[in-house]
């Protein structure tokens, strides 16, 4: 195995968390916050708008099971990247669209998968490519949301289901056979 990592931010991270679980080959997700200027921000001041950081998620992949670009196309697939600090009712620069290249290999392959998603919008993408910051892990409760209260919570509910529809539809052939065998 050859574990890689992408850092993306497409909104709550909860949503995106939740998403990127599904797929094979991710062997972590990881909630969390970056891009901002606050050392050890929490949940609460993030969400204030204040530090700077955007709710982003660390993805841990095997790159011989899932390729970065694989990676990038769910992300473009299953938020909407032609939102400007928002995602639905989520509103703030903490819910920007961004990418976190670890790389210029990964910040080349962002802005050809840019340019993939535009061809499939009439409105401008707004993600911004933004310089590697230092990463925070979200706290605990902010893990595996989805797997666990999240299931309970109305805003998840109303939210998740559709960009996990997105990816099934979409990315049935990149879904983990627990998740495929679901659908």
């Amino acid at each position: 195995m050859t574990k890689e990592t992408a850092i993306f931010a497409g909104g709550c991270f909860w949503c995106t968390e939740a998403v990127f679980q599904s797929l094979a080959g991710v062997e972590s997700v990881e909630s969390g916050y970056t891009g901002g200027h606050a050392v050890n921000p929490t949940y609460k001041q993030v969400c204030s708008g204040d530090t700077g950081h955007a709710e982003a998620i660390r993805i841990g992949y095997d790159r011989a099971v899932i390729s970065y670009d694989d990676l990038l196309d769910v992300f473009f697939a299953t938020h909407d990247p032609t939102q400007l600090n928002r995602q639905g009712n989520d509103i703030g620069t903490q819910y920007r669209s961004a990418i976190f290249p670890l790389d210029d290999t990964q910040e080349a392959a962002a802005r050809a998968a840019i340019k993939r998603a535009q061809e499939d919008r009439a409105d401008p993408i707004v993600t911004a490519i933004e310089p590697l910051s230092d990463w925070y892990p979200a706290e605990d409760y902010h893990q595996a949301y989805w797997e666990g209260e999240g299931q309970r919570n109305p805003y998840c509910l109303a939210t998740i289901p559709p960009k996990l529809a997105k990816l099934r539809k979409g990315f049935a052939d990149r879904l983990r056979s627990d998740e495929a065998a679901a659908s």
